[in-house]
């Protein structure tokens, strides 16, 4: 991975996490913290809502890492597959649903975070729409190093 890539990896994967925290706190209509202490409770399980900074701080560390694990993904991707720097609107939407579809079914149901009732279909909407947010963000910031 070039230097550029990397670059736009860890810029972007920082970038889309954060704004994803806000988009969460949004969505959600509660603050930043207690979005923090719902990511940190995929692994400390439901004790960490009940957590005060500690558990927020580990909530902020999980939503950094896993999201320049998924910008690297897409950056790695992007040195087989050109066109995901190419056509990179097209492709980080798609990016961005297969996030929300992994992170949905997949993570979510694995993680020690404690299950809650099936989301109404405006929820579902308004999670999807931040994954394709999520998707560009990062797509265009592997785009930019790509030229």
């Amino acid at each position: 991975m070039s230097p550029h890539l990397l670059s736009a990896v860890l810029i972007g994967g920082m970038v889309a996490g954060i704004l994803d925290i806000g988009a969460a706190a949004a969505i959600n209509r509660t603050g930043p913290l207690a979005i923090l202490r719902v990511i940190a409770s995929g692994l400390l399980g439901p004790k960490a809502l009940k957590g005060g900074t500690l558990a927020a701080a580990l909530g902020f560390l999980l939503q950094l890492a896993m999201s320049i694990v998924i910008a690297a993904i897409y950056g790695l991707a992007s040195l087989w597959l050109p066109i995901l720097a190419t056509m990179w609107i097209a492709t980080g939407l798609i990016y961005g649903v297969g996030i929300f579809v992994v992170m949905t079914y997949v993570v979510l149901p694995l993680s020690a975070a404690p299950s809650r009732p099936l989301p109404g279909i405006a929820k579902i909407t308004k999670d999807l729409l931040a994954m394709l947010g999520f998707g560009l963000i990062i797509a265009y910031a592997v785009h930019q190093a790509s030229f």
